[in-house]
C-alpha cells in the first residue's frame, strides 16, 4: 500500500499546485478544504505526513494542529505548515510551538518542500516495516507459545502414559521376580533350579528394559534430578563388581577391577547415577565378550583443592566396533550394527542414557575400539572430595529388627504374597490391608512402627491414607510418628515427590530387592528404637 499525504488548503488551485509538486512521488494525495475536513480525513486514513495551510476560514491551521495533537492517532503525525504569512518569525515560532515539524513560506520552492517531505516518507516507511516486523514477531511468539503448549501437553501425556504403563507392567513383574527369587531358596533339583534362573533372569531383563525407557523419558522431559551426596567410591565399585561377577562367571570370562590409591575414598556426587552408568557399560562389555577378560579401572585425572576429576575405563576383549558402527553409539534406539540388534537384543537406549547422564554431571564419555579387537569405553567426571569421612554404607549398618509392628497396604493379592514372604525371610510378620481406608482403620487401632503403603488402591489411595494417618498421629499427640514407605509400582520423579509431600518417609519401587527392603526395616527400627 502506497503512503498517503494529507494536503489542507481552502483554495483548490493551491491543492492542485501541491499535487503537481509530488506527481513523481509514489504516494496518494488526499485533499481537505478546511481544518474540520482535515480532522475527519485523519480519522479515516493513516497519513505519512500532512501539509497544512495556516490561513483558512473557520478553523485555521494552528487550531487544526492543536486538535490533531489531542488525538492519539495524529498525536505524532509530522505536519508542515505552508503559508504566505512570513513577515516575522513570530508565525514560524507559533507554528513550531503548536507542534509542526517545519514552516515553509509561500511561494513554495518545490525542491525544498519535496526534500523535507521525502525525509518523513522514509521515516514512515521504516516505521511501517518495523511495525510489520513486530507484528510478525508477535505472531511468531504466539505460534511458539502455542507450539510450546502443545509440546508440553504432548510431553505430559507421554509421561502419564509411560507412568501408567510402567505401573501396570511393574505390578505383575514384581510378582514374577519376587516369587521366583523366593522359590530359588527352596529345595529344588538342578533342572528346576535352571528353569527358575531363566525365569528370574528374563524378568530382570524385562525390568531393565522398562527402566531404560523410563530413564530416557525422564531425561528427555528434563525430570532427572542429580544428587550431591557423600559416598564411598571403593564400596560403589565393589558393589558393581559383585553384582556383575555372576554374569561374567556364566560367560566364562575373567573379570576384575582396580581403583587408583591416589583417588580419595570418600567423594561427593550422585552415586546412584554413577553406578547406573558403570553397570550399563560393564554389562555391555560382558555381553559382547565371548572369551578373554573384562576389567574396569578408575584413575585420577587431576585434583585441585577439593575438586577431583576421575576417569572410569571399561576394557574388554570382545567383538569390538567398526568405524561405521561408532557413529551409531550413544544415539537413541540404535546399536552399532543391525546384526548386533538381532543377535544380542536390547533397546539401544543404554549408551544414550549413559551419555546424557555423564553430560548432566558435567563429564565426557567416549570409546576406543576396533572390530574383533575389543573395546575401551571411558567416561570422565568432575567430583568433589567429601568432607564427611564416614563410610556411606554405614548408614544402613545394623541388624534387621524382628519385633517391628508392620502394616502392609496393598490391593494386589500376588504382591501381598511377595511382600509377606520377603518379610518372613527377615523374621518379620505383617498385617495386610487391601485398600487405604482399611489401612487407616487398622493403623488407628494398632499404631504400627512401619507402614508399607501402595499408592494406587481402591476407595482411598495411598496418598490419602497417609495424610489421614498423619492427622491421626497429631490428634493422638504421639511421641513419635510411624515410618511410612511408599511400596509402589509408580516410578516417576513426581510420584516420589507426591509421596513425600503426603507425609511418607521413603519410597521403594516395585520390583524391590531384599537388600532394599532390609535397609527400610533397619531405618524403621532406628526410628522407633527397636534395632537392639
Amino acid at each position: 500500500m502506497r503512503p498517503k499525504i494529507l494536503i489542507v488548503d481552502d483554495l483548490l488551485e493551491n491543492l492542485i499546485s501541491l499535487e503537481a509538486i509530488f506527481e513523481d512521488f509514489d504516494v496518494d494525495m488526499v485533499r481537505a478544504f478546511s481544518g474540520e475536513e482535515a480532522l475527519k480525513q485523519c480519522l479515516k486514513e493513516d497519513f505519512a505526513v500532512a501539509i497544512l495551510d495556516v490561513q483558512m476560514p473557520g478553523m485555521n491551521g494552528y487550531e487544526t494542529l492543536e486538535m490533531m495533537r489531542q488525538r492519539k492517532k495524529t498525536k505524532y503525525l509530522p505536519v508542515i505548515f505552508v503559508s504566505a504569512i512570513h513577515q516575522s518569525d513570530l508565525n514560524i515560532i507559533k507554528g513550531i510551538e503548536t507542534g509542526a515539524v517545519d514552516f515553509i513560506p509561500k511561494p513554495i520552492i518545490p525542491d525544498i518542500l519535496k526534500g523535507k517531505v521525502q525525509v518523513f516518507l522514509d521515516l514512515y516507511m521504516q516505521r511501517k516495516k518495523l511495525n510489520n516486523l513486530l507484528a510478525e514477531m508477535e505472531e511468531t511468539n504466539l505460534n511458539l507459545k502455542i507450539a510450546k503448549s502443545k509440546a508440553e501437553i504432548a510431553t505430559h501425556t507421554k509421561s502419564m502414559f509411560l507412568a501408567n504403563m510402567t505401573h501396570e507392567i511393574r505390578t505383575p513383574l514384581n510378582g514374577v521376580i519376587g516369587l521366583s527369587k523366593l522359590l530359588q531358596k527352596t529345595p529344588l533339583n538342578d533342572e528346576q533350579q535352571e528353569l527358575l534362573t531363566i525365569i528370574t533372569t528374563s524378568g530382570e531383563n524385562l525390568l531393565q528394559i522398562i527402566n531404560d525407557i523410563l530413564d530416557f523419558s525422564k531425561i528427555e522431559s528434563g525430570q532427572i534430578q542429580l544428587e550431591q551426596i557423600d559416598f564411598d567410591l571403593k564400596g560403589l565399585l565393589n558393589n558393581v563388581f559383585q553384582l556383575m561377577k555372576f554374569k561374567a562367571d556364566e560367560n566364562g570370562i575373567d573379570f576384575s577391577y582396580h581403583m587408583s590409591n591416589e583417588i580419595p575414598i570418600m567423594l561427593s556426587g550422585d552415586p546412584l547415577r554413577i553406578s547406573q552408568i558403570l553397570m550399563n557399560l560393564v554389562n555391555n562389555a560382558i555381553k559382547f565378550t565371548h572369551k578373554g577378560r573384562v576389567e574396569f579401572n578408575v584413575e585420577l585425572v587431576d585434583k585441585s583443592g577439593d575438586s577431583v576429576r576421575v576417569i572410569f575405563k571399561i576394557i574388554d576383549t570382545g567383538i569390538g566396533i567398526s568405524e561405521d558402527g561408532k557413529h551409531f553409539l550413544f544415539k537413541e534406539f540404535s546399536q552399532s550394527e543391525n546384526s548386533i540388534t538381532r543377535k544380542y537384543g536390547g533397546t539401544g537406549l543404554g549408551l544414550a542414557i549413559c551419555k546424557n547422564l555423564v553430560n548432566l554431571m558435567g563429564g565426557e564419555i567416549g570409546v576406543d575400539s576396533e572390530l574383533n579387537q575389543g573395546s575401551k569405553f571411558w567416561f570422565r567426571l568432575p567430583l568433589k572430595e567429601a568432607k564427611n569421612r564416614l563410610i556411606e554404607n554405614q548408614k544402613h549398618s545394623g541388624n534387621v529388627p524382628k519385633n517391628l509392628k508392620i502394616l502392609l497396604a496393598e490391593d494386589n493379592l500376588i504382591n501381598q504374597k511377595v511382600a509377606k514372604l520377603t518379610l518372613k525371610q527377615f523374621g518379620c510378620d505383617c498385617d495386610v490391608a487391601s485398600d487405604g481406608l482399611e489401612a487407616f482403620n487398622l493403623f488407628a487401632k494398632n499404631n504400627y512402627d512401619l507402614v508399607l503403603m501402595d499408592m494406587q488402591m481402591p476407595e482411598v489411595d495411598g496418598l490419602q491414607a497417609t495424610a489421614m494417618i498423619r492427622v491421626h498421629e497429631k490428634l493422638q499427640a504421639q511421641n513419635f510418628s510411624s515410618y511410612i514407605v511408599a511400596l509402589t509400582a509408580n516410578a516417576m520423579a513426581e510420584d516420589k515427590q507426591r509421596c513425600l509431600l503426603a507425609g511418607m518417609n521413603n519410597f521403594l519401587s516395585k520390583p524391590f530387592t531384599e537388600t532394599e527392603l532390609s535397609h527400610i526395616l533397619i531405618e524403621a527400627g532406628k526410628r522407633v528404637g527397636k534395632n537392639q
